[in-house]
């Protein structure tokens, strides 16, 4: 049986008892890198248990208190919704993993839902994930607006997206910046498998679990049947995906984009170590950016501060991301082949939506408005989204042109 390293939590709740699964994380060492740098003292070992800083939001009793709303909203969660029954401009639904997308004509109404999705599955529901989610991309499409322009027509409802009907390239760009990751195409894996040539992109020996690379890598990834499947640059242009100069735009948006948000990171006392994009082209061909940007659903964030005396003790980075989730799943199952996974406990629920929330407050610096509690998200949403059609009456886009080369945002089985 290996060796099991005790990992802390982000913030851990001084309520919880010493049979929490939060401050109580283990993880095998065959996940944990093995640096051949300096050893750990006793005592630095013992001050990286503590939970990081960053600013006010560093606040037990704020963080019990969302803990707590998690708690009491689970029956409450949006996992599935149904606009398409009740709202006549909504002609036709596809469910996504974690959004269910409508089509409005000219343009596409995307619900975020709670749904939690790793592994190529949804694994559990997570209380007010979906308006996180969509409101942290909203945030982040106005902030990137200059590098790029994006599908966002208009925000109904704080999980609802109005979005330009658009092609999409059926490439999903992933930019990263640190050797990390546990699923079966996250870079660490591949590497420590061996692979020195991932992508296009040459890796040297001698790297180790959570280290920083020397420069950000693009490793683009296309859709198979049900998971993702890593390609090179020149396999992209050889099987018609995208043309050399359609990638090569949006690769370099792509990692313009990257370094954008890990300097915003930064800014905020956070690393962004990796995270996905997707592109369309508009009517009148302009690429545009799509889907979410710099959510903790299709990005790693890690803490800053604590980050580079845990990589020295070979200790995994504070991160309020899902990947704890990701490794509970790991090790409690195989997620990719069992038919029927465990449920997700309640307590690793819970500390994941104050994660969620943790990170939208501590990237926008604003205060996350929790649903009202008398009102379910499904109601709310239906009253919001009634009056559709004179929304989209009023929107003069044009439809995108027939026999395009793509298929229409919205119409992949996965966003």
């Amino acid at each position: 049986m290996a060796t099991q390293l005790k990992l802390p939590s982000l913030n851990p709740s001084k309520t919880l008892n010493k049979t929490s699964l939060i401050p109580s994380f283990f993880f095998s060492k065959s996940t944990i890198m093995k640096p051949k740098i300096k050893t750990c003292s006793l005592s630095l070992k013992m001050s990286l248990q503590q939970p990081p800083l960053i600013d006010s939001l560093n606040n037990s009793d704020y963080r019990d208190s969302i803990i707590q709303a998690a708690q009491t909203s689970l029956s409450n969660c949006l996992s599935e919704t149904n606009l398409h029954l009740s709202i006549p401009a909504l002609t036709s639904k596809i469910r996504g993993k974690v959004r269910d997308i409508y089509d409005a004509g000219n343009y596409l109404v995307l619900v975020t839902t709670d749904r939690q999705s790793a592994f190529d599955r949804v694994l559990a529901s997570i209380p007010f994930k979906g308006q996180v989610l969509n409101e942290t991309s909203l945030w982040w499409f106005d902030k990137t607006s200059h590098i790029v322009p994006n599908a966002v027509v208009s925000r109904p409802d704080r999980n609802v997206t109005i979005a330009k009907k658009c092609s999409v390239f059926p490439v999903e760009f992933v930019v990263r910046g640190y050797v990390t990751g546990s699923t079966d195409t996250s870079l660490w894996t591949v590497y420590n498998k061996g692979v020195r040539n991932y992508c296009g992109n040459a890796l040297p020996d001698g790297m180790i679990k959570n280290q920083k690379l020397s420069a950000n890598i693009l490793t683009p990834t296309t859709k198979a049947e049900d998971h993702d499947v890593p390609v090179t640059p020149r396999e992209i242009v050889e099987r018609g995906l995208m043309t050399q100069d359609e990638y090569g735009e949006t690769s370099q948006k792509a990692l313009s984009l990257f370094e954008y948000g890990q300097r915003i990171a930064s800014e905020h006392g956070l690393i962004l170590v990796d995270t996905k994009y997707e592109f369309g082209k508009g009517p009148d061909g302009t690429i545009l950016l799509i889907d979410e940007v710099h959510t903790p659903d299709s990005s790693r964030y890690w803490i800053a501060n604590t980050y580079e005396e845990r990589f020295q003790c070979g200790l995994e980075p504070d991160n309020i991301d899902k990947e704890f989730l990701r490794l509970w799943f790991k090790d409690h199952c195989n997620p990719y082949e069992d038919k029927v996974l465990p449920d997700a406990p309640e307590e690793l629920v819970c500390e994941l939506a104050w994660r969620y929330i943790f990170l939208f407050e501590t990237i926008t610096k604003s205060k996350f408005q929790m649903p009202e509690k008398e009102e379910p998200i499904r109601d709310r949403i239906c009253k919001n989204c009634c009056d559709l059609s004179s929304r989209l009456e009023t929107c003069k886009e044009n439809v995108p042109r027939a026999g395009s080369d793509y298929p229409l945002y919205g119409q992949s089985a996965d966003p």
